[in-house]
């Protein structure tokens, strides 16, 4: 796939998490916890949505970006790629940790780990859009392709 397709679906999948984040969030604001269902469907959409966001830039937009020759970017896609690496490993062990049962009998603590959690993604998403992915749309314009805007975020 070409990667000004890849960029726009880069920034999609980013409009994606902040969404699932907020609906997931909206739901940890409620005394009690929502339908095991319901809160399975939102955060495996949300984890769904995040391994395929990484497996693309790891495969796809790290590689070219590195490939690029310019000095600029190659040292900030190595920077993301060593902290995403920890952020993914992250909300791996915060997945992994709540399952039904524990969210249920530990719901406050479920609520304040998935604030944290959801705050450190809008954070990497945010910075993705205004560093790194600006200097890959220099990229594709040196080549001739027009870039669409970015994902803005708002609280």
């Amino acid at each position: 796939m070409p990667l000004i397709r890849e960029m726009e679906r880069l920034r999609t999948e980013h409009a994606a998490l902040i969404t699932l984040s907020r609906i997931v969030t909206d739901m940890t604001r409620q005394p009690s916890p929502p339908r095991p269902t319901e809160l399975a469907s939102a955060r495996g959409l949300l984890r769904d949505t995040l391994v395929r966001h990484l497996k693309c830039e790891d495969w796809v937009l790290y590689p070219r970006l590195k490939a690029s020759g310019n000095p600029d970017l190659v040292r900030i896609t190595r920077e993301f790629e060593l902290e995403m690496g920890d952020l993914a490993a992250e909300f791996v062990s915060y997945d992994d940790k709540w399952t039904p049962a524990l969210v249920e009998a530990a719901w406050p603590d479920f609520c304040r780990e998935s604030g944290i959690m959801f705050e450190m993604l809008a954070m990497r998403v945010e910075r993705e859009e205004r560093e790194l992915y600006p200097l890959a749309d220099v990229l594709l314009t040196s080549v001739g392709v027009p870039i669409k805007g970015g994902v803005t975020i708002s609280s």
